[in-house]
């Protein structure tokens, strides 16, 4: 012990120091179907923040918590390693990518050291070394076999600031900023290579419902993302352009259309530019996809619609979008919103054809009906259903095709820039672009040139090479591949992080994958875990794996907040966990995340929950030490049988916290065991087994958040080993009844402490606690369980009830005032035996003795007042 409380320095380096000479948390290869618990790796920016450590204090726990119930557990850790910061990082300090990389990754291995985390760091990995980077090249190679590759010009999303493309899933926001830099992203045409994860669009929805272990939010982000829609392509005639196709997903308002519009970069919108003087102005100075109404400009233009033979005018309006649809649609706004804004904004004609039912009229004049209904004003399809109605106009219309439309794009990973994978392909002026052949993986990076733009481009001497197929001249590809390319298979890769004739051994992965849980921020939901999916189900279908999703259960990870606002450098709210590990320790920045909120909310840091979680650490070390087996001579009693049930009620409750991952319902009742713990040696002389036992099981219940002082304590009581690798208590306890149990006696305490506030009594000289009588729990019972309209009726049919009288009566309209509340707690004789048991406590708190009575020996007047699961109270002043 220190002045301050217990010596976390000492105690926290003993034991990591302790567990890697023992290398407890090696998981051996030759393990089967081990309990696989990860956390989303790294990037390494030099330092961990908080959000780090919540993130691998979740991964941690569990992983303890699974190992102590007999399983062998996979947790490893690694680094996502490449990356624009990391160049831009040593641009600015004129050094190389990698010397900065690895020393960042130093930095937080240690870091992760000293938070007590329980990494198998024998699996460690790290993308930017060519041992794992040749295996996102061979990657490129299997899934250009597979078709699953393509190379073409597309107008991608350009960051000036990074100086490199970024894929629609790293654009942010309204205001369409880089997902890195906040820089506002540029539209430009270049060559990219794209992997087509449009080939798994279907499946990669289709299966979603399935992940039943992912939070709804994920997965409806990944729904929305993807974008499915099932409608109808419609052929429109424009004057002296020919057929321009629509996508609809509301073919049956088709004679509702009243105008047809153009996004700003359809060809033919491109093409009037140079002739329409008010086009030319719109696209270049008024178009705003991102404004808060829609805007348009009207040509000379009109469209046939193929329907109705109606001429539509054509405008070029900015809600329009080139990679949605078709680029072009067919303007219905008496029933969509938006298109109204836009008609009545532009004067358009707003046409009712659908109405609720065949003899309703639809007023749309100052809003769009936009439910499916019957149609009206339609020609031969008016008083179908709108479904039908879709089916018949499709068939029926020449050229007309069922369609299905995705949001969803190929996955664009071309990047300009040093510090990734090298994309492994030559140019050759004979053959076009070639793979470089597997045998010559990995395409190794050159040395760092800091120049500006892509420093591959500089490399004269590495760009230069031979080609693959006709050795003639060629150079290599200088983009380099997105990072989340690393991050699709990177857990793969754990099971066999040594193999140096596979990504990984399949075998192995089959049977340890897929991810038991999985940990880490939301904002990955439509990047690194839909990348995740696409790559799994590729090498399900290419390579043989067993599996086809790679994470049964997700956990999204709420932000640590300080004062209300996410930490952050720029905001200057940022809490050093190193700072926390050096003046309270390891345990207490894992106990009080864990304890402070569910895993998945956001919570506030206070340096008052950390001192007061230090506090309770300092407490339950100096429980322990001062416990003395040998001296104790307290008897098993009452109080000590009481004792022995909150240990079972608290392992039983923890226990499916800790399976749930709700830490801090877990750590509560742990907490609270101690509590109860402190209350028993307080009021007597602890029964030595008893006490002891709670101390083992308060220690046991916290080591998964807490393990050094958790491994101090299990060793002061005489554990054998490690705790890590120690058995988790167990109970037969019954969690219902023990809370029924727990709520009972709670609310008996407050009732009495009620009574004696309002009462204003000083001293009381007795207490007295009476259960209701038997036919109460009989009428609650029947209460509960009838779907009479008038429960006392029914009531009145018992004649155990019936005898009861006025009384019965009374309760029998409580009851019915009640019925939708009601529910059945504890028999009669178990409200007597918790009570009984739990007396010692309202006496130690109200210095007076306390009597439990059954209804038989009470006075009638106060019987009365007593129900089932709230006694009556009686407290006799002195």
């Amino acid at each position: 012990m220190n002045d301050d409380g217990y010596d976390h320095r000492s105690v926290e380096r003993r034991y990591q120091e302790a567990w890697d000479e023992a290398d407890v948390y090696r998981t051996p290869d030759d393990v089967s179907d081990p309990t696989y618990v990860l956390g989303m790796y790294p990037y390494p920016s030099g330092e961990l923040h908080m959000g780090h450590v919540r993130n691998y204090t979740i991964t941690d726990a569990y992983g303890r918590f699974n190992r102590m119930r007999g399983e062998d557990v996979l947790h490893p850790m690694g680094w996502d390693a490449f990356g624009l910061p990391a160049e831009n990082a040593a641009k600015e300090r004129d050094t190389n990518p990698r010397d900065w990389t690895f020393d960042c990754i130093d930095t937080m291995r240690r870091q992760m050291e000293s938070m007590g985390f329980g990494y198998d760091w024998d699996r460690e990995i790290t993308t930017c070394t060519p041992e794992y980077y040749r295996w996102n090249q061979w990657l490129f190679g299997r899934l250009h076999e597979e078709g699953l590759v393509e190379q073409r010009d597309a107008e991608v999303n350009w960051c000036p600031d990074c100086e490199t493309v970024l894929a629609d899933e790293q654009v942010e926001g309204e205001a369409e900023l880089c997902w890195r830099c906040d820089t506002p992203v540029e539209q430009r045409e270049l060559e990219q290579w794209f992997l087509k994860i449009t080939e798994y669009a279907d499946e990669l929805i289709d299966t979603l419902d399935e992940l039943k272990g992912w939070p709804d939010s994920v997965r409806q982000m990944q729904r929305n993302w993807i974008g499915r829609q099932y409608g109808t392509t419609l052929p429109f005639e424009i004057d002296s352009h020919g057929t321009v196709e629509a996508f609809t997903t509301r073919a049956d308002t088709v004679y509702g259309a009243t105008f047809f519009a153009l996004a700003p970069d359809h060809p033919i919108s491109q093409e009037l530019i140079k002739t329409d003087d008010a086009v030319h102005e719109f696209i270049h100075h008024e178009a705003d996809p991102e404004g808060d109404e829609p805007n348009g400009v009207r040509t000379d233009l009109t469209a046939t619609n193929p329907v109705t033979g109606e001429e539509l005018p054509v405008f070029v309006a900015d809600f329009v979008l080139s990679d949605v649809g078709t680029g072009a649609l067919m303007g219905v706004p008496g029933h969509d919103d938006r298109d109204h804004v836009f008609a009545t904004k532009m004067g358009v004609d707003i046409v009712p054809v659908i109405a609720p039912s065949d003899e309703d009229d639809v007023d749309v004049s100052e809003s769009a009906f936009t439910d499916d209904g019957v149609l009206i004003n339609s020609g031969e399809y008016s008083g179908l259903d709108s479904e039908t109605a879709r089916e018949q106009i499709t068939e029926d219309t020449e050229a007309a095709e069922l369609t299905t439309q995705y949001r969803l794009r190929d996955w664009g990973i071309s990047r300009q820039r040093y510090w990734g994978t090298p994309i492994p392909v030559v140019r050759c002026s004979e053959c076009g672009p070639v793979l470089v052949p597997e045998s010559e993986l990995p395409v190794e990076l050159p040395e760092f040139v800091n120049t500006t733009g892509n420093p591959l481009d500089a490399a004269t001497d590495w760009k230069e090479t031979t080609c693959p197929e006709c050795g003639g001249e060629a150079v290599r590809e200088t983009d380099t591949m997105d990072t989340f390319v690393d991050s699709s298979w990177y857990f793969l890769r754990y099971v066999s992080p040594e193999l140096t004739d596979a990504p990984f051994d399949l075998d192995r992965a089959n049977d340890w994958m897929p991810v038991d849980q999985y940990v880490g921020g939301i904002e990955h939901a439509v990047m690194h875990l839909l990348y995740s999916r696409f790559i799994t189900k590729f090498f399900a279908d290419a390579e043989g794996l067993e599996h086809r999703e790679p994470f049964t259960n997700l956990l999204a990870q709420g932000m640590v907040q300080l004062d209300g606002s996410k930490m952050s450098k720029s905001k200057g709210n940022v809490v050093s966990p190193q700072e926390i590990v050096e003046d309270y320790g390891a345990d207490t920045a894992r106990l009080f995340m864990m304890q402070a909120a569910q895993p998945e909310r956001a919570f506030d840091w206070t340096e008052e929950g950390v001192r007061s979680t230090y506090a309770f650490l300092t407490r339950l070390y100096d429980l322990v030490e001062s416990f003395d087996p040998e001296t104790a001579t307290g008897e098993h009693d009452a109080v000590a049988a009481y004792v022995e049930s909150e240990i079972d009620a608290t392992i039983a409750v923890a226990t499916e916290e800790y399976e749930s991952l709700t830490f801090n319902i877990a750590l509560r009742e742990a907490q609270g065991l101690v509590r109860t713990l402190r209350q028993y040696a307080d009021y007597t002389e602890p029964h030595a087994a008893t006490f002891e036992r709670g101390l083992q099981t308060a220690v046991l219940l916290l080591s998964p958040v807490a393990p050094h002082i958790a491994e101090a304590l299990y060793d002061e009581l005489g554990g054998e080993g490690f705790v890590v690798n120690a058995a988790w208590p167990e109970s037969d306890a019954d969690r219902s009844t023990a809370e029924d149990r727990r709520r009972l006696v709670e609310n008996t305490r407050e009732d009495v402490r009620q009574i004696i506030e309002v009462a204003g009594i000083d001293d009381p000289e007795r207490i007295d606690v009476v259960v209701a009588p038997e036919w109460k729990y009989r009428a609650l019972e029947v209460a509960v369980e009838s779907d009479a309209p008038n429960v006392i009726g029914e009531l009145m049919q018992i004649p155990e009830i019936k005898k009861q009288g006025q009384a019965a009566a009374d309760y029998g309209k409580d009851l019915q005032a009640e019925r939708e509340a009601l529910s059945v707690g504890l028999a009669v004789d178990e409200e007597y035996e918790a009570l009984s048991a739990a007396a010692w406590l309202i006496e130690r708190e109200f210095d007076a003795p306390v009597r439990v009575v059954r209804a038989a020996d009470a006075d009638e007047s106060t019987v009365s007042k007593a129900t089932p699961g709230r006694p009556a109270i009686d407290i006799l002043e002195t």
